[in-house]
């Protein structure tokens, strides 16, 4: 088992332009836990959305425990997310009122072994912001490339 787990959804940042963090729990069930910390899971296609007053993180795999025998999990379950009510309604607003989404970043272990979401507040990008993105990335690694035939 690993010490930490920090999965990454490496999408998103590409896809989306991201305004606002927020660190959430998450509820988990039966051996969930145990892939998690086995780093088994995936966030890639994830996103979070509001059912009622609650936010639910939806099409997060958690593969099943190899090793559990009774308490078997579905791999793409709704699972619940944990915020403070404050946190919850300023989100709610702002995806009502300005049309911007949820998306989970990154699914970590704190250091008392919890599993935390960390969710952001997303605008989807337009594909010549993407194309701008990539140019950065480019001339960034071209740069480096350079500098470092320098020294």
């Amino acid at each position: 088992m690993q010490k930490t787990v920090n999965i990454l959804n490496r999408k998103a940042r590409f896809e989306y332009e991201i305004l606002d963090k927020y660190t959430a729990g998450i509820v988990l069930a039966g051996s969930e836990i145990k892939s998690i910390r086995m780093g088994k899971a995936s966030i890639a296609e994830s996103f979070c959305e509001f059912q009622g007053h609650e936010l639910f993180a939806i099409n997060t795999n958690i593969e099943i425990y190899a090793y559990s025998q009774n308490f078997r999990h579905a791999p793409k379950t709704e699972r619940k997310l944990l915020l403070n009510k404050k946190e919850l309604k300023s989100l709610q607003k702002s995806v009502q009122n300005k049309g911007l989404t949820i998306i989970p970043l990154r699914l970590f272990t704190n250091e008392k072994g919890l599993a935390k979401l960390e969710i952001g507040l997303c605008r989807g990008k337009k594909n010549y912001d993407k194309r701008e993105t990539m140019k950065e990335r480019d001339t960034k690694r071209d740069l480096d490339r350079i500098k470092k035939a320098y020294n």
